[in-house]
Order: C-alpha cells, then structure tokens, then sequence
C-alpha cells in the first residue's frame, strides 16, 4: 500500500531541512499511542531511530534505518526503513522529501507500508493517512518563518 501526505511550509526548503531534529520528531508524534524515543541519531544515511509505543496495555518497539539521504538545488530527501516494525507493520519505508517551492517549501510524506494480511493493509490505511494528516498544522507551525516584532 501506498499513501503520500503533502504540507506547504512557508520557509526555505534549507531551513525545514535545518529543522528536521528530534525537537521536531517529538512534536510531531500523535497523542495516540504516546511514543517515546529510545535512540534518535538523525536523518542522514546509517543513522537510526527507535521507538517505543505504549499501547496502554502493551508496549511496542519500532525501529527504522536511514538508508538513504541526497539532497540537489531543489530537493533533500531522506529515507527510512523498518527494521523492527510493531506486529501489525509487516513492511515500512517512508520517504520524507523537502521540495523547493519558490520561496517556500513542500513536505512530502510518501510511504509504503504492508501489513500481515490484505484486509489489515485497508484497515489500517485510515489510521496510517490520520497519523500522518495530523502531523500537517505542526509542520506549519514548527518550520515557519519567525516574524520579528
């Protein structure tokens, strides 16, 4: 399955890139489930990052590897691979692309994503393309421009 999420951010496509920290990484993680970071190298290639998420009743490991990151005078893309992936993951790969647009710049969240049966990769689409919805207004907020007063 695939499913691509786009967000417009008014800033460089330099200064998102500049912005993709685990700051950033905690904000954007969704209040259902709470995750926790257990190790956050960064987004360049070979560097890894593990999660945790608590499920209430059970916890979870997630763990992803940078396996690639290039970067030209009008995109930076880095792209990260499940290693570990949580029982209803089965397949992870998530492109995260910083597109110069102009002045601003364009998140593109292209991921794909299998799940252990057919019916579960469907089922879980929704949830998947929420998660992902919800991460658009703090992209905005987090990687804009700062007004000076």
């Amino acid at each position: 399955m695939k499913l691509t999420i786009k967000t417009s951010v008014q800033q460089s496509f330099q200064q998102v890139w500049a912005g993709f920290t685990e700051d950033l990484f905690n904000k954007l993680s969704p209040p259902f489930p709470p995750v926790k970071v257990i190790q956050f190298d960064g987004c360049r290639k070979g560097d890894e990052v593990e999660l945790e998420l608590n499920f209430l009743l059970f916890k979870q490991r997630w763990k992803s590897l940078i396996t690639d990151q290039q970067r030209t005078d009008k995109e930076i893309f880095f792209l990260d691979e499940g290693v570990k992936l949580p029982f209803f993951l089965s397949f992870w790969r998530h492109r995260h692309r910083i597109i110069k647009d102009g002045n601003n710049t364009i998140i593109a969240d292209e991921i794909e994503f299998r799940t252990p049966t057919l019916l579960t990769n469907y089922l879980f689409y929704p949830l998947l393309w929420a998660q992902f919805a919800y991460r658009k207004p703090i992209y905005r907020k987090a990687l804009a421009k700062r007004r000076r007063i």
